[in-house]
């Protein structure tokens, strides 16, 4: 029989909003198994004790934030009507279903007090800390890499600028190092390293200047930010996050953000391995996680050698008398170390002048091949023969598992593929904020898996 349905627009209902929340809707195991009081204690300080009119609840303005990023909602005047119009946000929240939703505007004004203070990196410690008591992270192995979140810039609107070039931090140890190694071979000590400031023409984004512009094979040109992520392997939660401009290359910030985890986390005693892509594979990260006994495993960088020679493979280095042996088993003898940490071996140019093979080695005017070794070789051997190792070709692949499903989830499903703000306070925010979503989202359906 043909029927319509009422107009029932205007009835009044007794209704329960508990009741309206479906039983395994993942805001309410969220609910269950987390608890953010701990936030009343962080926002503190920034609160008036005894002056001013009631504030909203810091709580309520958290966890709306969170439904924001959790489910990718970018506007904040969006959020303000989702939230008025899903009965599970409202439950979340704490909000009943005739209570005003707060305005979007004190959305704002919250997210701005949070960014000029570091409650949302204390947050996300707080969360780490959690599950590293419920050993959800083991701080054995711990995965790094990066990716370019697109800044909020045009990238045609620039300007031209010479800025300084960023000076390498293991400088020290690298001079160290070679004037040790140079005293090895009863080489003269290296005068003391110039302090000379190089510069280089680059873009300025006129509209986001924190940003940098990026250039790499196989991405895309313009304006952009690196999230550099680190995961733990167990249950890939994110311990930590760092935003540097699109121009930085990945290993710069490595080592100071591994320490700090150490330290902060207390991985000293627990940390047995690590596992990064080619673009961490510099002798100074190897140097320092072979001298610290972490296993170390990185890709290996593809290189072409020059068309028409010998490539460096073919010869053979002698460790026991220090020299490399070319194909026609004549030896290239140690010269010198360079200030750049380079020893040099030099073949004997009346031996090589009547080489068969001298045009497919080298192309010099004396006829004398030059190879070079870093000081700190033995380090970045060692980090290869761990990738060659079962254990290390099974660590490499964990990060396909691990850091890349973290990025892509970060990306397709909290919205971090783009930046929403500008500047780099605010991206780490963005970033931090989809972190503690993740890392929330995975303690609770952990939890609640666990409970039955």
């Amino acid at each position: 029989m043909l029927r319509s349905n009422p107009n029932v627009q205007n009835s009044y209902e007794f209704v329960c909003l508990e009741e309206l929340v479906p039983q395994h809707h993942l805001l309410r195991k969220i609910h269950k198994h987390i608890d953010f009081s701990f936030i009343l204690e962080k926002v503190k300080p920034y609160y008036c004790e005894n002056n001013g009119r009631p504030s909203v609840d810091p709580i309520m303005l958290f966890k709306m934030m969170f439904i924001g990023y959790l489910y990718g909602i970018r506007s904040e005047r969006q959020l303000e009507q989702e939230i008025q119009l899903n009965v599970a946000y409202r439950w979340f929240v704490g909000l009943g279903l005739t209570d005003r939703v707060p305005d979007h505007s004190t959305l704002s004004l919250n997210r701005k007090r949070l960014q000029d203070s570091d409650v949302v990196q204390e947050i996300f410690d707080h969360i780490v800390f959690k599950a590293i008591e419920l050993r959800m992270v083991a701080g054995r192995v711990l995965i790094t890499d990066s990716t370019h979140l697109k800044a909020n810039a045009n990238k045609r609107k620039f300007v031209k600028q010479e800025v300084e070039k960023s000076v390498k931090t293991y400088l020290d140890d690298l001079d160290e190092a070679v004037q040790a190694d140079r005293e090895a071979h009863g080489k003269k000590p290296l005068k003391p390293r110039k302090e000379v400031s190089q510069t280089k023409e680059t873009k300025v984004s006129t509209t986001d200047p924190d940003s940098g512009y990026m250039v790499r094979d196989g991405k895309p040109e313009g304006f952009f930010y690196l999230d550099h992520r680190t995961v733990d392997h167990k249950y890939n939660i994110i311990t930590d996050v760092h935003i540097t401009p699109g121009n930085v290359h990945d290993s710069k910030p490595y080592l100071e953000r591994l320490e700090l985890q150490i330290k902060k986390f207390g991985f000293d005693k627990t940390l047995e391995a690590v596992a990064l892509d080619a673009g961490y594979y510099t002798a100074d990260i190897c140097k320092k996680l072979h001298v610290r006994r972490i296993y170390a495993v990185i890709g290996g960088r593809s290189y072409t050698p020059v068309k028409g020679l010998i490539a460096k493979w073919r010869f053979k280095y002698d460790r026991e008398r220090d020299l490399y042996i070319c194909p026609q088993k004549q030896e290239l003898a140690y010269a010198t170390t360079d200030r750049e940490g380079y020893r040099q071996y030099k073949s004997a140019p009346e031996i090589c002048k009547d080489c068969p093979l001298l045009s497919q080695c080298t192309r010099s005017r004396n006829k004398q091949k030059v190879l070079t070794r870093h000081v700190w070789q033995d380090s970045k051997e060692w980090v290869k023969q761990n990738g060659r190792s079962r254990s290390g070709k099974y660590l490499y692949r964990l990060r396909y598992q691990t850091i890349e499903r973290s990025f892509a989830d970060a990306k397709e499903l909290h919205g971090l593929r783009y930046c929403r703000f500008r500047g780099k306070k605010k991206v780490l925010e963005q970033a931090l904020m989809t972190a503690i979503c993740q890392n929330v989202k995975k303690i609770a359906n952990h939890l609640a898996k666990l409970a039955g």
